[in-house]
């Protein structure tokens, strides 16, 4: 191989190096987003209701047992 083609490889191999590491960071950015509260839509809002709801249901079944 002479250096053209070595300098072609060189680029083609670093332009699918940067392309993967620009989608991981998009993935990783839109999945951490999905972490956060943002009023009700996100996944951590979901999850911070269900575990309300959960002890809510839990305190009355301590209730009913007492009883």
């Amino acid at each position: 191989m002479n250096p053209t083609d070595w300098a072609g490889f060189v680029v083609a191999l670093l332009s699918i190096l940067g392309s993967t590491a620009l989608g991981g960071q998009w993935l990783v950015k839109h999945y951490l987003t999905e972490l956060k509260p943002n009023a009700g839509s996100s996944i951590k809002d979901k999850v911070a209701i269900l575990e309300d709801k959960v002890d809510f249901l839990t305190d009355i079944v301590k209730e009913a047992l007492l009883k």
